[in-house]
């Protein structure tokens, strides 16, 4: 199944009477927050937490060794772990 970031619905109000973001908007932020590229040097096993789908750029990576995605959510237990290189 595949899953996509969707904008908020513009039809509902994004700010609450009190000018905080509405949980709606705190969703989607958290989405996006949790979907964005981390960038950082050498690979990020065992060293990066991520979800499932995240990407990470090694800056100091050469051809063939600069991007990965988190594949598996965690490997027994421990969330920094289950990063490929692809």
């Amino acid at each position: 199944m595949a899953t996509r970031v969707i904008q908020p619905n513009s039809d509902r109000s994004l700010i609450k009477e009190s000018g905080a973001p509405s949980d709606q908007l705190n969703l989607w932020f958290k989405v996006i927050s949790d979907r964005s590229t981390i960038i950082g040097t050498g690979s990020p096993e065992g060293v990066y937490e991520g979800t499932q789908g995240a990407l990470y750029m090694d800056d100091a990576g050469t051809s063939g060794n600069i991007l990965y995605i988190k594949r598996n959510s965690d490997i027994l237990g421990d969330i920094t772990q289950g990063w490929i290189l692809v």
